[in-house]
């Protein structure tokens, strides 16, 4: 058993407290939701800090550990707790164009810099389409490939620019699916369209970038979703060359598929970080897969973690800084209006 395997693994955890994380695992990465955050705006924050200083002390020592969130604003926003509501992607897009998708990343990455995050899983370059159901809706700023591409690049611009990393999503591009991934495993069938909804991708992934990859069938993976398929991942037609992580495996889109046969497909597709967000069980079957896998398919996946993880920069240590943080929301909240 190769010795680093729990480094392919990012997980979710319950805690708000270092202390209540548990350590028989070590991950390469850890995602954290709204539950992992105290809802008093004023003790709150400097909870987060702690919380995330004490994780990269414990595991990130060597290598930076992969402290992730989803904070897009609008309907998927983490922070909206502390911030209140913020305007969607789409919003953002058709009302200031590159101007307003930049200043929003810069806001996000300030943001979550204070708090001591070093990626954001954001942006989505799905096309809008304006089918409901899909759990997608305005995060998307526009159907057509090229507005998606420029929205995308000004957020990243002033995501990157504050040194948070930011994670395109969700490749090949969900755009036309009529289901939530969540729930169930969408479809797309118009090979026209997947090519369409591939462009974004190819214009803005790069080694080392994330590009998330979508619970989805294709005319081309079977009965497999993207995820799961090399030739939807590293072996990809397109030419789009990543750090590739999965959407979280606990999804219903991948539901059909055990454990064992679900982590071994995605590490041979080419994932450097398998996202296991929700339960001590699926966490217990994920260890369990990878310990009865060959240390060569593992070996490769931790490698290529570790390689991505030293491009976050080194962790550095700092108190949480309350003034900072108060200012900065009250910019969120103005340009918020």
């Amino acid at each position: 058993m190769f010795a680093d395997f729990g480094s392919t693994i990012w997980m979710g955890v319950q805690a708000q407290d270092a202390a209540d994380v548990p350590t028989s695992l070590v991950p390469g990465g850890v995602v954290l939701f709204a539950r992992n955050f105290d809802p008093d705006p004023v003790r709150g924050p400097g909870r987060c800090h702690a919380l995330i200083s004490a994780l990269q002390a414990r595991w990130g020592q060597q290598v930076p550990l992969a402290m992730a969130i989803d904070q897009e604003g609008g309907p998927v926003s983490r922070l909206k707790t502390w911030v209140g509501e913020t305007p969607s992607f789409r919003h953002i897009w058709t009302t200031s164009g590159t101007t307003g998708a930049e200043t929003w990343g810069r806001l996000w990455g300030e943001g979550l810099g204070l708090l001591g995050f070093n990626i954001d899983f954001a942006p989505l370059v799905d096309l809008h389409d304006g089918i409901p159901g899909t759990g997608l809706g305005d995060r998307r700023a526009s159907g057509d490939p090229g507005e998606a591409t420029e929205a995308a690049e000004a957020f990243l611009r002033g995501l990157e620019g504050q040194g948070v990393k930011g994670c395109l999503k969700h490749f090949p591009g969900l755009g036309g699916t009529r289901v939530d991934s969540h729930h169930a495993l969408p479809e797309l069938t118009d090979v026209e369209a997947i090519t369409r909804a591939v462009l974004p991708f190819q214009k803005l992934a790069r080694p080392d970038r994330l590009v998330m990859v979508a619970h989805v069938r294709t005319p081309w993976t079977g009965d497999l979703p993207a995820s799961l398929h090399r030739d939807h991942v590293a072996g990809n037609p397109w030419g789009v060359q990543a750090a590739w992580v999965t959407d979280d495996l606990e999804m219903g889109g991948v539901a059909a598929w055990p454990w064992p046969e679900r982590i071994r497909l995605a590490l041979e597709a080419g994932h450097l970080g398998l996202l296991v967000c929700q339960s001590q069980a699926a966490l217990d079957g994920t260890v369990a897969a990878l310990q009865a896998l060959p240390d060569d398919l593992v070996r490769g996946a931790v490698e290529a973690g570790q390689a991505y993880r030293r491009t976050l920069g080194a962790h550095r240590p700092s108190a949480f800084d309350p003034s900072a943080w108060s200012a900065w929301v009250a910019r969120v909240r103005q340009a918020a209006g």
